[in-house]
């Protein structure tokens, strides 16, 4: 290990899988650096960013950890040490970052990722502002891109996203509208309604009333020809069903919490995909296109084609702001994404 890095660091991690009301939930501790593998880099965390992900794998389970576990899988940093195999950045380099599931997270001064995992920080954008988009950027750039197939061939066709205004929302949205797609948002706070026309939808339909008749009074009488559901889609099926064009796509981001009926998929001849930005990591399939979406993500956020969607910044990272973030997700009471930054 480099002369200049400490042996130890401090983190947020956990033993127990317990309800965020738990005081012993998420704590403060202080452990190793991560050690390298051929591939990996070594990143200085300066921000990172909170995401259901984080919630999910928090929740209360029967799993005992022997050596504490730290979560986080979203952020950026410097670069401060290499793997002996890894040739992509050199040491200084500033860079973004999503991160595996198998090892730990970036809930930590140093976080050590293969460098597939990686790609170069946006330079117009504060530590802060890029930590913001790794995550939910990729899963909107998979959704939109490898899932519904969309190219600006695409152009003037409908584009029906629930939940517009949370992470995923907001930048599949601007993704969406850059290929000249109509975007239609749902919500139900005027913020997030604010939010998710700032970022690319041009009409919001609010979630918490039936959608078909809204659809309809906007002019979307036969329905959308695409839907993003970034939220359980169970509560939503019956509806999405009958909007959906024939021939139509449908991906989903997050699992349905009851069973569905899948046959009215059939008489439209409808695609229903899903998507996991895990997945590629998980089973080692592509894992260099990964790297190569998040220096085209960087590209766009340089350009301005992407806005980061940053809303809400807590300092330092510690146990206590993790657990005020959790708590926010697991409410959903975000709109856009929040990061903490500083040690």
């Amino acid at each position: 290990m480099a002369k200049n890095l400490p042996r130890t660091m401090k983190a947020v991690g956990l033993y127990k899988y317990l309800p965020i009301a738990d005081p012993n939930c998420l704590l403060d501790i202080e452990v190793n650096l991560p050690s390298l593998q051929k591939n990996d880099v070594l990143v200085e965390v300066k921000a990172v960013a909170v995401n259901p992900i984080d919630t999910k794998q928090r929740a209360p389970k029967s799993n005992i950890e022997t050596t504490p576990r730290i979560l986080g899988w979203d952020g950026a940093g410097i670069i401060v040490q290499k793997g002996e195999n890894s040739t992509i950045f050199n040491v200084g380099d500033e860079v973004i970052f999503t991160g595996d599931l198998g090892r730990n997270g970036c809930n930590a001064q140093y976080v050590a990722l293969h460098e597939y995992l990686v790609g170069p920080k946006p330079k117009n954008l504060t530590f802060e502002q890029a930590a913001a988009m790794p995550l939910t950027a990729a899963t909107a750039y998979e959704s939109l891109y490898e899932r519904l197939l969309l190219t600006n061939k695409d152009a003037g066709k409908s584009l029906l996203i629930i939940n517009s205004g949370g992470g995923v929302g907001s930048v599949a949205s601007q993704l969406a509208s850059n290929l000249g797609l109509k975007v239609i948002g749902t919500a139900s706070r005027n913020e997030t309604y604010d939010f998710s026309i700032l970022h690319g939808a041009s009409l919001v339909l609010n979630h918490t009333k039936d959608l078909i008749p809204q659809l309809i009074d906007n002019g979307y009488v036969n329905g959308v020809d695409y839907i993003l559901v970034n939220y359980d889609p169970y509560p939503y099926w019956d509806m999405l069903m009958k909007v959906i064009k024939p021939q139509g796509k449908i991906c989903l981001i997050v699992d349905s919490s009851g069973l569905v009926d899948l046959r009215p998929l059939k008489d439209k001849s409808i695609t229903l995909a899903s998507e996991s930005m895990m997945t590629k990591i998980k089973y080692n399939t592509d894992l260099f296109k990964h790297h190569e979406m998040l220096k085209e993500i960087s590209k766009m956020l340089d350009n301005g084609l992407l806005k980061s969607t940053l809303t809400k910044v807590l300092t330092p990272i510690n146990a206590a702001h993790l657990k005020q973030a959790h708590k926010i997700i697991e409410e959903k009471r975000n709109t856009g994404k929040l990061v903490l930054t500083g040690f």
